[in-house]
Formats: structure tokens, sequence, C-alpha cells
């Protein structure tokens, strides 16, 4: 067959298994599948270097769908690659515990790459993954020889619209990040309609703009000018690249061009009507043994030859720099081993920001992949590694990022760099913000990443900027993220202590909740933090009552037991630094520390009294936005006292 010929059976065939795939599931997006089918098909079978029979191995090209709606495409292209994906696989789509869901899940399907769907997220996490590679690069002598990979990334119109996408875009022209590749199906239609009803813009000015070389293919059915334009964007040195490729939505389909197809199954009558029109006179779910083999040929054989190739490199630099290596290896697995041995008396009164950046520098000598940053608040959320250089394009090695105000992008990178591997990231950022953020903490749970998230500025007490500033209910909302630890410590101990857990934390996030107020340094335990919750001070006998607190809120508690120890109440304190990991402990345990009448339960959190009423029957709390004053009166004018909580209990225990 000649070659021209194969492109054309290969294109259709992926056509035409995407039609078949969301026609048996009666759902699914056949629009972009349709029309981007062509770029895919270059993209694997002339660029594309991975392994399907090794889909994790660590320099493979990374390639991310954005537009994970179009994830037909993405699990024909799995299964025509070679990957254990098979062809009942591809009939499962969409269908109850299958491994073709209805968008990508990293981990969940061999082969993909970071989960996606949320649109825009998966450029922003490209831009992620493309930062890891110059960063593991730089970290080793001759480091070229350990990590040097594309990353290639598939938008539409929908995600170039999304506010992430300019984060993204300014974010990698500013860097530089050449070795990343953005290819741009342009249908010109959205979800509504047409992309005109609510899009006007200058795209290649507005990459351009920002730094982005452009290039342009006018027919996306003309694999070899996709090709030649992405042998061309591979050659850039210094800038990103975006490629547009001018692609009909829905290719085939009576309805093509139109929004009508973006997202409702063909149909069988159109489904056989747009075969007809590819040339494709198979049964449905067929693949032509010259595709077949078409593919051996090139995606399967090249990604075995890179991979055997790479590991052929590993072995020589493993014998050329032992030491090197070693630091590789433990890099991949992040399996460093981490003993902060602390005078905590020098830490008495400051504010767990504070200990938190004390922290994070002793941790830069710990862990040599540890790098990070903010949202340009380094200096108030304590996120600063004072004896490291900012990562940027004339110094790859550098461990500060400087993400600018980019909170949503940051959490995005965050999730890419993880998503890559061979780093260990954090990010921060003021707790109130974390609402920028929310979408993609809740896509480092459910990518099940080990991301680590800095919140500082936790409550009313930070006073003056008032209650645009002040979190109340952005406690809650983290802490209702499944697989996603939440830590408030109560002193420089505990919050050393955060650290270590996060550490260790490699399939789910962590967040730290810091204050921006000094906080005095209690009797803790450090060991204990890990189980959640603790008893920080014991009753004289029976308890009369016992006070959950967390954070700051952790000495005002003590204080009002210390108070009502005076009229003869026996009171317990519990520091209650994590929800999460308390719940994850035994019965046994739990009742321990908060017994089992919850009746005699007072919880204290200077924040929304949500989600608390599961172990209280009482809880003080703040449940209203805060105010523009001083923090001692802004505390004061709510009513946020020791003395206020001992009025509390007494009214309820008499």
């Amino acid at each position: 067959m000649e070659k021209h010929e194969l492109d054309l059976l290969s294109v259709a065939t992926i056509r035409s298994l995407c039609i078949d795939v969301i026609n048996k599931a009666k759902s699914g997006h056949p629009g972009m599948a349709l029309g981007s089918a062509p770029i895919m098909y270059t993209l694997y079978t002339r660029h594309l270097n991975a392994s399907p029979k090794n889909p994790e191995y660590f320099n493979r090209d990374r390639l991310i769908y954005s537009s994970g709606h179009a994830s037909a495409l993405i699990y024909t292209m799995l299964h025509l690659g070679g990957y254990e994906l098979s062809m009942d696989d591809l009939k499962s789509f969409r269908q109850l515990n299958s491994l073709t869901p209805g968008h990508p899940e990293y981990h969940h399907t061999k082969g993909i790459d970071a989960t996606s769907g949320p649109l825009g997220q998966g450029i922003a996490q490209a831009v992620g993954v493309a930062l890891a590679e110059e960063a593991v690069r730089a970290q080793y002598e001759e480091g070229e020889r350990l990590c040097s990979h594309y990353t290639y990334c598939l938008c539409g119109d929908g995600c170039l619209e999304e506010g992430i996408s300019q984060e993204a875009i300014s974010f990698a022209g500013h860097q530089k990040l050449n070795k990343l590749i953005l290819i741009y199906d342009s249908n010109n239609v959205t979800l509504d309609g047409g992309l005109p009803l609510s899009n006007s813009e200058d795209t290649k000015l507005r990459f351009k703009a920002a730094h982005w070389n452009v290039l342009e293919v006018k027919d996306g059915n003309d694999v070899d000018a996709i090709d030649k334009a992405i042998k061309k964007a591979k050659k850039s040195l210094e800038m990103p690249t975006l490629i547009i490729v001018n692609t009909v939505i829905g290719y085939g389909s009576a309805n093509e061009g139109t929004s009508k197809v973006h997202g409702s199954p063909l149909g069988e009558e159109d489904g056989a009507n747009a075969k007809k029109r590819y040339g494709f006179d198979y049964p449905p779910f067929t693949v032509p043994e010259e595709v077949r083999e078409h593919f051996e040929k090139t995606f399967i054989k090249r990604g075995l030859k890179e991979e055997r190739r790479y590991n052929r490199e590993l072995r020589r630099y493993k014998v050329d720099h032992p030491e090197e290596f070693a630091k590789f290896m433990h890099a991949l697995r992040n399996d460093y081993k981490v003993n902060l041995n602390v005078d905590f008396s020098t830490h008495d009164n400051e504010a767990s920001r504070n200990s938190s950046g004390k922290a994070l520098n002793e941790l830069y000598h710990l862990v040599p992949n540890l790098m990070g940053g903010s949202a340009d608040v380094a200096g108030s959320v304590m996120t600063k590694i004072k004896d490291a250089t900012n990562f940027e394009p004339g110094n790859r090695s550098g461990r500060n990022i400087n993400f600018g105000i980019r909170e949503f992008l940051m959490a995005s990178i965050q999730n890419g760099m993880l998503l890559h591997g061979g780093v260990q990231s954090y990010i921060g950022s003021f707790l109130v913000f974390s609402d920028y953020m929310k979408s993609a903490v809740r896509m480092s749970a459910l990518s099940n990443l080990g991301a680590i998230y800095l919140f500082s500025h936790d409550s009313i007490a930070l006073g003056e900027d008032g209650p645009t500033h002040q979190p109340i209910e952005h406690l809650a909302m983290l802490r209702s993220i499944p697989n996603h630890v939440v830590i408030r410590p109560c002193d420089a101990r505990e919050t050393y202590a955060a650290w270590e857990i996060a550490l260790k934390e490699h399939n789910r996030p962590v967040s730290l909740i810091l204050s921006r107020q000094n906080l005095p340094l209690l009797s803790s335990n450090y060991d204990l933090v890990k189980k959640g919750a603790y008893v920080i001070s014991e009753a004289k006998g029976t308890p009369d009552a016992i006070i959950i607190a967390t954070g700051s809120e952790v000495k005002l508690a003590l204080d009002a037991a210390i108070e009502l120890a005076f009229i003869g109440k026996n009171i317990r304190v519990v520091s209650m630094p994590s929800m999460e990991l308390f719940d994850e402990q035994d019965e046994a345990y739990k009742e321990k520390v908060l017994g089992k009448d919850k009746s005699k339960v007072f919880a204290v959190e200077m924040l929304s009294t949500f989600g608390w009423y599961k172990y209280a029957d009482t809880v003080m709390g703040i449940d209203r936005f805060g105010l523009s004053a001083p923090a001692k009166d802004a505390i004061n004018e709510l009513n946020f006292t020791s003395s206020a909580l001992v009025k509390l209990i007494r009214s309820k225990i008499g």
C-alpha cells in the first residue's frame, strides 16, 4: 500500500473506531475526536516516543489531552499503539469500572499521562511537566542523558477560553519552555454554537505577545503538513510552540462543522455514512491488518527502541557518575529519609508560617529535589529557600519558582511537575486564595499526587486587610475534598511534624494551614500529630468537658481550661491538627481522645463551624465574614476569647 493510502486508511480507522465506541456507549463527544484524528495519527506514527510495554518509563515524551472530553480518540490511540487496552475495553467505554472512563484518569488507564477534563487545566499541567523536564535535567551532571524529552498537549477552543490558559501561556513564554508543544484543534465551534458567539480574539497575536512560536496548518486533514509543523516546533531553541491546526468538528458527519456534533453520538445511520465518506468499508470495531502493522512498525517499534537506548544510557551513567545516579534514583522514588532534629525551645512565640519557612530551609539540604514557590507572596508565606537561586531561563538549576500572581496556574503546574516525576514540589499562598486554586487541589487529590500546599494568614487574626482577605469557609472547603489531608498546627513543633507528614504522603496532597500571628510553644507532641488529634492537656479527673481546638485556638482552649479549673471543672484539651488523619485511627484511639458523649465536647476554631458537629454538639466558630481592624480588635469584636469560651462551656455544663 502506498504511503498516502496507508495514511488515509489509518486515519479512517481511527475515526471509525471513535464512532463505534461512542455509538455503543450511547454517550460521548465525537466532534473533536473526529476532527483531531489526523493530528494524533501523525504524532503517534511519526514523532511520539513512548513505550506501550512500559508506559511509565521515565524519559518518554509526555502527551496531555487538555480536551479530555475527546477520550474516545485517546483510548483508540492507546489501543492502536499497543497499550494494555483491548477492543473489549473500547466496547466498555464510559461503563462502570471500565478502563475507558468518560474523561482520562491518570494511573487508571495505562498510557494516560494526566487526568484531564476540566478545560484549560491540561495546558497548565503540561507547563508543569515541561518545567520539571528542564529542572530534572539541570540537577545532574550531564543531566541531558537522564532527562531529555518533549511535552505535547492537545487543546481546543474551550481550553483557550478558560482563564487558566492565559496564565499558563504567559508563564510558559516567560520561562522559555521551548520543549513544550501545544497543538490547538481550531474547529471554531463550542458547545453552544460557533466560536464567534463568545470570542473574536486573534489567537496568533495572543501567543506571540506571550513570546511563543506560532505555526499554522491550514488543512487539518493534511498529515504531511502537520508532520512538518511538529518537526519545526521541535527545533525551537528559546520559545514554546503553538501549532494551530484548522479542523472540522465531527468531520464526515451530516452535522460536521456545527455544535450539534460536539457531545452527542452520531448514531448508526450517520456513523455509517461518515465511514463511507472516509472510504472505510469494514464491520464495526475493525482494525485492518495493514493499520496494525503500520503502528507496530512506527510508534511501537520506535518506542521500544528508544526505551532500550535509554536503559543502556542509564547503565553507562551509573558507571560514569555513581553518586549522581544514586541521587537520581532516590529522586524518582522520593524515598529520602527526613529526620528533623530541632531544638524547639528556640522556636517559642513565632508564627507557624515562620516555623514552616524554617523547616523548609532545613529540608532543602535533606531533600535534593525539593523546589517550589508562591504566587508573589514568598515573603509573606515564607516559601523562599534562602540558599537556593531562582528557576529561570538562564538558571534551570534554581529551586525557587516565581509563579507570579497566578494561583490557579501555580497549583496546576505543581500537579504537572509531580506527574512528570523527579522533583518534590511545594507551593504557597494565602488561605483565602485557595478559592482560586480549588479545582487544581481537587485534581491533585483525584490524581493521587503528593502535592504540598502552604496556606498562611489562616483566620480573622490577619486583621486590617479585612473580610476580602480573611478566610472563613475555606478550611471547610479544603477538608471536604476526598483523598486530601489538611493540617492546621498549633505551634512550631506541630508545624515541623506537619512538614514531615507531607513529605511522606506520596499519593495524596497535604495542605498546611499556617498563622500570620505569633504562636507560643505549647506542650504539643511531635509524634502524635500523625494521629490527627491527641490530648494536649488532660483533666485532673473525669473530664467535665472536652475542648477540641486547632491552630492558634489551642492556646485559647488551654487558657479556658485553666479558668474553668479555678471553679472546679475538669477539662481535657485536645489538639486536632488534622481531621482526616484522626478519622483514620481505630475506634479505641478515637474514644480515648474524645470519649463517647458528644454533648460534653466543644470544638473551637476561628473559622466556619461547618464540619465540626461530627465531633462536638457545641461549636465556637465564625459563620459570618470578617471585618477590617487590628487583629486584637477584630478578635474581641467577634467575641473569640477564652472568657467567651468559658462562658459558653459553663452555659452547657453548669
